[in-house]
């Protein structure tokens, strides 16, 4: 990504300052302090946090901040009196507030840059076939991208935070961007007592009653994880509907169909959500946060902590978590006609990368791109984002 303020860019990938257009040499750090409170502009970073972010378990004194902040403002020509870019609030932390511009590298050439006041998204409700009313969050132009259900979401909250808020911003630079909460979780309604969520029908129909209400004709279709067997399904149910299958984490057998050491982990995954779910201290939920995401932030973790009870109630998080659990959709892959790109990150610690190579094979003529990360959600400090980003727009503008 590339983050225009003022005369000034910042370009993630390729690590470069530019004023005027002229590369400007920072120190590494300072260069990381600035591109975090960018990234972050939406909310005052706490000290701590960004001395987390920047450092790790380094100890660093306040001092040291202090001197990184003061050269990267001078590097963008700020200053401690002004502030008109970063601005400290005494005591609390530190905000970049100057207006910023997302742009993406890998964006198609007839794309333009995507002003962030441009990203703001709207949320509406579409009703399933049973009455059930579910959340839809739409933002973005261009050609649409419907992401299916998958355990966990809430189209508010994912919004800007600082796990998902990359994935939103590239996504809605590139597309009219539609997503939903699955019933039961997010904005959507929370009663499941008259849902069987192991029928993959039922995830199907809510599917097909979102993109419905959204009028959408064709589309390109992302599964991630427990969202590509309704992806796959509706594929090959609609194949007339679905321009692009993309598929992220995906996996071809339920835990229990896997061996033995998978099958104790699941049984384990259910006993952890019944029995500390909602509880004050987060070490239960802890698992599941570094599961999905090893090498994410300490504020990455916290706030994924944080997301899983505000999603959903320890009962309807088992009954979404286990919906999939004694399903082989191995039959289902191979009916897939459409054009498919399958994604899984080579060390993936909640799919196991196999499971993704055996999809790809089972779906006729489907893409395999593996990804050098051991995250099941990928973050935006990673390179593997980036290779994300890039056979993304390969296969949905060839």
């Amino acid at each position: 990504m590339r983050y225009r303020f003022e005369d000034a860019v910042i370009d993630a990938a390729t690590f470069e300052l530019k004023v005027h257009g002229e590369v400007v040499p920072v120190e590494p750090q300072v260069f990381e302090v600035l591109t975090y409170l960018v990234r972050n502009r939406d909310r005052l970073v706490p000290r701590t946090e960004l001395l987390d972010a920047v450092w790790g378990d380094r100890f660093v004194s306040d001092s040291a901040l202090a001197s990184r902040v003061a050269a990267a403002r001078a590097a963008i020509g700020d200053d401690g009196r002004s502030q008109r870019c970063i601005r400290t609030v005494h005591g609390r932390g530190l905000q970049f507030v100057a207006p910023v511009v997302v742009e993406l590298e890998s964006v198609p050439e007839e794309a333009d840059p995507v002003p962030d006041e441009d990203l703001q998204q709207s949320v509406r409700f579409a009703r399933a076939p049973d009455g059930l009313q579910l959340a839809v969050a739409t933002v973005g132009r261009g050609a649409p991208l419907v992401k299916a259900a998958n355990w966990l979401t809430h189209v508010e909250l994912d919004w800007r935070s600082p796990v998902w808020r990359h994935w939103n911003d590239a996504l809605a630079a590139r597309f009219e961007y539609i997503r939903y909460d699955a019933r039961g979780c997010g904005l959507s309604d929370r009663d499941l007592s008259g849902s069987d969520l192991t029928d993959l029908d039922v995830w199907v129909d809510d599917l097909a009653a979102v993109v419905d209400a959204s009028g959408l004709d064709r589309f390109a279709l992302l599964g991630i994880s427990q969202g590509a067997a309704p992806a796959m399904a509706f594929a090959v149910r609609h194949p007339e509907r679905v321009s692009h299958l993309i598929l992220y984490g995906a996996y071809v057998r339920g835990m229990h169909r896997r061996d033995e050491a998978t099958r104790q982990r699941a049984e384990m995954f259910r006993t952890l959500m019944r029995e500390g779910w909602g509880g004050a201290n987060p070490a239960f939920r802890s698992v599941f946060t570094t599961t999905f995401m090893p090498d994410a932030s300490s504020e990455q973790m916290r706030w994924f902590n944080d997301l899983q009870v505000q999603t959903a109630d320890a009962a309807n998080a088992i009954q979404l978590e286990v919906a999939f659990y004694d399903h082989d959709f191995a039959e289902l892959a191979e009916q897939v006609t459409v054009p498919t790109l399958v994604f899984h990150s080579r060390g993936d610690l909640a799919t196991p990368y196999e499971e993704g190579r055996a999809l790809a094979a089972l779906i006729p003529g489907a893409e395999l791109v593996t990804l050098d990360s051991r995250n099941h959600i990928l973050v935006e400090s990673e390179p593997a984002w980036q290779d994300f980003l890039h056979h993304l727009d390969r296969f949905t503008h060839p």
